[in-house]
């Protein structure tokens, strides 16, 4: 899919209209050579287009660095207004008559949001699955997420800017890349999802082993234990020396026995609310990624947008709908045993209430006997032993439930890895990444008479899971080299991809382009428009190299006088 328009609207006009071509578009300044370029709406295009494809609305108007200061003028001009934005995207730019995917947002909530796609309003959960059975047709797993596998497109955050493969955020995990990247180079496997569910399982029983064992070990325990037992046998001999009657004796017996069930009940009552509390935990981290969207600031966009383009359909709601609909799922996933835990509670609850009013009531009976003042130091002594015997082997017990659990885990991961690194496998992947490298080494060498490539490693994480780690291998480290890698990475792999029919977005979001070297700005303005290639980028005008100095490059030109929005001429 390539960008057709991108349209800014109100209620009452259209804010500006933006015409996409093939090749080379760019988004210029047009200030004073005194006047900085600066804030006045060049990555701003490249958010709203983000926007419209699922990203959160605050990119819009909260300081990327601070994360918390918003930009009180156009957010109130994005709500206020009723701003609509209205992306069109089409299956080929010379044909007019070519599929066309037309997304409407806005920056509103509750029920003045607008979230469209193709004129058919989408909840949150369900917009960024459409999108993905509209531009990725054949994807039909959960993992790589739709905003994964675009991610690579849209440069605008710092991450994504400097970092060549790393275009997610910095807590994406290693397996999620694994996954990412198997599926961007074709490499057909279809249990990457379900490798990620295992994964946060085993992290999830790790986390509560590590509980377990804060104070000690479970061999520790085990010998503790051992020694108690040594203990409580002792302790017996020397209450059997005391000259009881019979009744009595049954009776000590007896409410030994119940001090012990009272204890194990209740360290078994302990355990199952440390379960319960660690599964509450988690879900409430899960429910705390969960996007939040401030629809009134997504309905001023989309107003504006729709005065100005028509059949867009899409909004920002509905990929981020999709996310959190994947946290909700999650969520239910790990939270499915919270009903037979809290049952399990409950009846434990109840049943230690029977033992501890038994206790009571056989207590008050041993006390009145004239033998209990003289048993009463050992008796204590030996209840304490049963209390920590107690104790220590439900610790025991839930480290042994704890250890099976990821044993099982573990096995199930070994029977995913033994085909994700068979032999065959392997092939596939290095039979895939040399077809890509062709195209990875072309255009580098194109633009620096340097190779470029990509390599995987089999590498072991400190938990000893194997994985695919992938990398771009190069000595360069200048700001100017790495932006030209990354450009060159992002052309290849839509070459490749068209090679291989893997559907992919035909267009490259790309900002702070002045970091890159004239020369080699000229020469990927030169290969995208003779390829095919939408390659959309932001520059300071006074950064932009003579050759591309040129109307027919320009798609936006912006200014002081002259913002994106056009706030402060209203």
């Amino acid at each position: 899919m390539f960008l057709k328009t991108l349209t800014i609207s109100s209620e009452s006009k259209v804010i500006r209209e933006i015409e996409f071509h093939s090749g080379l578009n760019l988004i210029v300044d047009e200030s004073d050579a005194q006047i900085t370029g600066n804030s006045v709406g060049k990555t701003t295009v490249l958010k709203l287009i983000d926007f419209c494809l699922g990203a959160n609305p605050k990119n819009i108007y909260v300081d990327p660095e601070t994360k918390r200061q918003e930009y009180k003028l156009v957010k109130d001009f994005l709500i206020n207004q009723k701003v609509l934005i209205t992306l069109v995207l089409t299956q080929d730019l010379n044909n007019a008559n070519a599929a066309e995917i037309v997304i409407e947002r806005n920056f509103l909530s509750r029920k003045a949001i607008i979230r469209k796609i193709n004129g058919e309003p989408y909840t949150e959960d369900e917009f960024e699955i459409q999108l993905g059975k509209l531009i990725l047709p054949n994807h039909l797993s959960e993992k790589p997420t739709f905003r994964q596998i675009i991610s690579h497109n849209i440069r605008h955050k710092d991450q994504s800017i400097n970092n060549t493969l790393k275009t997610l955020d910095g807590f994406t995990t290693d397996a999620e890349y694994e996954t990412l990247y198997l599926f961007l180079f074709g490499c057909d496997f279809t249990k990457g999802n379900s490798k990620q569910e295992i994964l946060a399982k085993l992290k999830q029983e790790d986390t509560y082993k590590g509980r377990l064992e804060k104070n000690q070990t479970k061999t520790a325990y085990e010998t503790t234990l051992a020694l108690i037992n040594n203990d409580i046998e002792e302790l017996n001999k020397r209450k059997s020396t005391f000259n009881l009657n019979e009744n009595f004796e049954a009776d000590l017996d007896k409410l030994n026995h119940l001090k012990y069930e009272i204890n194990k009940v209740s360290s078994n009552i302990g355990r199952l609310n440390i379960r319960k509390n660690l599964i509450k935990e988690t879900e409430q981290e899960l429910n705390d990624s969960v996007s939040k969207i401030d629809i009134k600031q997504l309905e001023l966009i989309y107003q504006q947008a729709t005065s100005q383009i028509t059949g867009i359909q899409k909004t920002f709601d509905d990929l981020v709908n999709y996310h959190n609909q994947m946290i909700v799922e999650k969520a239910k996933f790990i939270t499915k045993e919270l009903p037979s835990l809290e049952k399990s509670i409950a009846e434990k609850s109840e049943s230690l209430k029977k033992l501890l009013s038994e206790e009571k009531k056989l207590a008050s009976v041993i006390s009145k006997s004239e033998s209990f003042e003289e048993l009463e130091l050992l008796i204590i002594e030996i209840n304490e032993k049963f209390r920590k015997k107690g104790e220590y082997e439900n610790v025991i017990q839930q480290l042994e439930e704890v250890e099976n659990n990821m044993k099982d885990y573990n096995k199930q991961l070994t029977e995913i890895d033994d085909e994700l690194f068979s032999d065959d496998f392997e092939q596939v992947v290095k039979t895939q990444l040399n077809k890509f490298n062709k195209y990875f080494a072309a255009i580098s060498n194109n633009l620096y008479g340097e190779q470029y490539a990509l390599k995987y490693d089999i590498v072991t994480n400190r938990k000893n899971q194997r994985l695919y780690k992938f990398n771009a291998f190069n000595t360069n480290l200048s700001s100017g080299k790495k932006q030209g890698e990354i450009s060159c990475f992002d052309i290849a792999y839509t070459l490749f991809a068209d090679e291989e029919n893997i559907p992919c977005l035909h267009f490259l979001l790309n900002d702070k382009k002045e970091l890159m070297h004239d020369n080699q700005l000229v020469k990927i303005a030169d290969f995208v428009n003779k390829n095919n290639i939408q390659f959309v980028a932001s520059i300071l005008k006074d950064k932009l190299p003579e050759e591309l100095n040129d109307e027919k490059y320009f798609v936006v030109k912006l200014s002081q006088s002259d913002k994106l929005f056009r706030v402060e001429n209203k």
